[in-house]
């Protein structure tokens, strides 16, 4: 949602020939996951989409804290509990941290196609605002540097073209609208296992 955002593929257009051999080349970068998401469309999206997320987060959220409230009970109560008191309790515990690990994974698996899908379709939407712009204002490359593969060490942000194509992404789609927001958030992480736990001997 791996457990960051999707990295987008990085982009490399080579989008106009040079005109002869001593003109200058323009180059730009662009941050592409901010570009999509900081759009209005991309805006609608996240949100959308942390919404159709938020029952399976609380759901999570809530066999979190029922692990963590057994571990408690075990612990505090290790002294004068019987054996079969602890060992149900610590069966207790490793079936749900079981479960929880089932259900964080499944979720985060649902979450990551959903977020693909959102970064494909709006991505290819604004790749046309991108290609047209640069095309039209002779660049002969543009760099994708979301993406950590890319070979950019450095890069002025004088080339940063990432708001413009934003700004005219939103021009050509108006009639959106949508509060900010932030990438949806990823499926919750399973809480921290307890210290290994082992079955107490019989006296």
């Amino acid at each position: 949602m791996k457990k960051n955002f999707v990295v987008f593929p990085a982009l490399v257009l080579g989008l106009a020939a040079l005109a002869h051999a001593q003109a200058p080349s323009k180059v730009a970068i662009i941050h592409v996951q901010n570009a999509i998401l900081s759009t209005k469309d991309g805006q609608k999206a996240a949100t959308e989409l942390q919404g159709r997320f938020a029952p399976k987060k609380a759901e999570i959220d809530k066999k979190q804290s029922d692990i963590a409230a057994l571990q408690d009970q075990l612990r505090k109560g290790s002294a004068t509990m019987s054996e079969d008191a602890k060992a149900k309790l610590m069966r207790d515990i490793d079936t749900n941290n079981k479960s929880l690990q089932r259900d964080t994974e499944d979720a985060q698996a649902e979450l990551d196609a959903e977020q693909s899908k959102l970064m494909q379709d709006l991505g290819n939407k604004v790749m046309a605002v991108l290609e047209k712009y640069a095309t039209a204002n002779g660049f002969s490359l543009v760099l994708d540097v979301s993406n950590p593969q890319t070979p950019v060490l450095w890069a002025s942000q004088t080339i940063d073209i990432t708001n413009e194509i934003v700004k005219l992404y939103d021009q050509a789609n108006p009639g959106t609208s949508a509060p900010a927001a932030k990438a949806p958030a990823l499926a919750p992480k399973p809480a921290a296992p307890a210290a290994p736990l082992t079955a107490p001997k019989k006296k």
